[in-house]
């Protein structure tokens, strides 16, 4: 994917957050903006350094992922296609309070800070769509922080799943990433994530065949999540 190009002011504008922006404005802004191509398992950025903008992703996979003193490492979040990350940090002027690396060969673009507040300034829908997307990013921070506390792993797990397009007896989903992330962000140990899989196997809710996963059982699932 190295000698990817893509029309910077063109993707901008399909994203909910740049859509309503006039095509001169919008122009000035995508002619800021960066683009990196990251390799799988880079660093795109380390706890502590200085956070000048935020980064969307076109295409691959981010890992957001802080680690403990003891070394162990807990995923914050996974970033997606068509997704942004350090938005919160570029407004407080904080440097990064987490790691970001690439799961998978990944297209970045970076919006420096300044274009994003020349455009605040110029535009209160802009400032709209911007608090907007951070409250959800906090909503879905304290969903996590309540599904950490008050749920079982089990539900954890279940609850993941059933987030995925398979919502069908038969129906096959394949994880996005390697267990091991996924347990940690769903903070479960990997071996607890994969007690987990094969007792839900047993159940014969689900067949476990590496990455891919297939629901033999929706209802029974749905009503386990619930318990």
């Amino acid at each position: 994917m190295a000698g990817t190009k893509i029309k910077v002011e063109e993707f901008l504008n399909k994203l909910p957050l740049f859509n309503e922006i006039p095509p001169e404005e919008l122009k000035q802004i995508a002619e800021s903006v960066t683009e990196s191509h990251v390799g799988k398992g880079d660093i795109i950025f380390r706890r502590g350094d200085p956070c000048v903008g935020f980064h969307i992703v076109i295409f691959g996979q981010v890992k957001l992922a802080f680690t403990s003193p003891d070394g162990n490492e807990k995923v914050v979040e996974i970033i997606g296609p068509g997704h942004s990350f350090g938005e919160a940090l570029m407004f407080m002027e904080k440097p990064y309070i987490v790691a970001a690396q690439a799961l998978a060969d990944t297209l970045l673009l970076h919006v420096p800070k300044q274009a994003v507040f020349d455009e605040l300034e110029r535009d209160t829908k802009f400032a709209r769509k911007m608090l907007a997307g951070l409250s959800r990013r906090l909503h879905g921070l304290i969903s996590d922080v309540e599904a950490y506390s008050l749920s079982s792993g089990a539900q954890r797990v279940i609850g993941y799943l059933l987030k995925s397009d398979a919502q069908h007896d038969g129906d096959q989903m394949t994880l996005a990433v390697s267990k091991t992330v996924l347990a940690s962000r769903l903070n479960l140990t990997p071996e607890h994530f994969s007690r987990i899989l094969h007792d839900l196997a047993a159940k014969k809710l689900i067949a476990v065949d590496g990455r891919n996963i297939t629901i033999l059982d929706i209802e029974k699932l749905r009503s386990y999540e619930g318990r």
